[in-house]
């Protein structure tokens, strides 16, 4: 029996199996969607059925700016290359890599800043607050405020999305997420700016 593409295709968006396992299932279930997905479950290859999968497939997106003064380099992982190579999490890239052009985020997310840093810090907010005469009991609660902020400004994820200031680049990936039911991530990003940094 001749499978159509389409019939390949929305099988392979259903379960996010390879084309060729897809293609095969189909063959063996006659075109039957439906039982070419219970094959494929059988066969432990449904990888949207798997929660926590890894995510090794993805794309590294480069953007230099028209200045030719500053470039990024992001590598963005999800689960299958069918979700890689799709228009949204293309733009998603795009979008990211302008994100960092534009912001100069220091760190991925608060996650990953190192406790020297946050130390650091917090050490100079309270210097700022003790100097501004703020009262003893209420510098604590406001260095953390501080620290909140400052995860907004240095932290990729925590920024406001440059295209939407309503929404952070932690919001837009948590949204890519749903659409393609896929593990997305933020793996790793390099900034360059001539005459800036070794």
């Amino acid at each position: 029996m001749e499978i159509s593409s389409e019939l390949v295709k929305k099988l392979r968006a259903e379960t996010g199996v390879g084309i060729m396992d897809c293609k095969g299932a189909l063959q063996r279930a006659n075109g039957d969607l439906e039982k070419a997905k219970q094959l494929l479950r059988e066969e432990g290859k449904e990888l949207l059925a798997q929660k926590g999968r890894e995510a090794n497939e993805g794309r590294v997106e480069a953007y230099v700016h028209h200045s030719g003064k500053v470039g990024v380099l992001v590598e963005v992982v999800c689960n299958t290359d069918f979700a890689a190579n799709s228009a949204d999490f293309r733009q998603f890239t795009k979008d990211v890599s302008m994100q960092i052009a534009a912001s100069a985020p220091r760190y991925l997310s608060p996650e990953v800043v190192p406790q020297a840093d946050r130390d650091l810090e917090r050490e100079v907010y309270r210097h700022q607050l003790e100097k501004e005469g703020k009262p003893a009991h209420i510098i604590d609660k406001a260095v953390e405020g501080r620290l909140a902020k400052f995860y907004t400004e240095a932290c990729l994820l925590k920024q406001p999305f440059i295209k939407d200031p309503t929404v952070t680049v932690e919001d837009l990936l948590g949204q890519l997420r749903t659409k393609t039911g896929e593990n997305i991530q933020v793996k790793r990003f390099a900034r360059y700016e001539v005459g800036v940094g070794a």
